[in-house]
């Protein structure tokens, strides 16, 4: 399956979007920034690109938008997705892996 050049590069400026310092991080005493906050942020935006997609579907439906538009739309929340699926494969593998750690 061939990737739309404009979803590749959609997915890339999201994951930028997702490492990049918000307006106003939030920190620890030590001052570093705090995870749970980043991991939140990252879930808003995977919320968001999913809804997107299925605006544009529906707007597809009702033939208000180009189908291109539409392809692009549901590729990127797919791909986003799809990241998701991974990072909780890779905590849950990490939360076993320490689980399994002798005391």
């Amino acid at each position: 399956m061939a990737i739309a050049p404009a979803a590749a590069a959609s997915a890339y400026q999201a994951i930028a979007k997702m490492g990049a310092p918000s307006a106003t991080p939030t920190a620890t005493p030590g001052g570093i920034p705090n995870f749970g906050d980043f991991l939140s942020n990252a879930v808003k935006d995977v919320s968001g690109t999913m809804q997107q997609g299925e605006q544009m579907a529906a707007k597809q439906a009702s033939g208000q938008a180009d189908i291109v538009d539409v392809v692009n739309a549901v590729n990127s929340a797919e791909m986003s997705l799809d990241t998701v699926v991974a990072v909780r494969d890779k905590v849950i593998a990490a939360y076993q892996s320490i689980m399994q750690m002798p005391i």
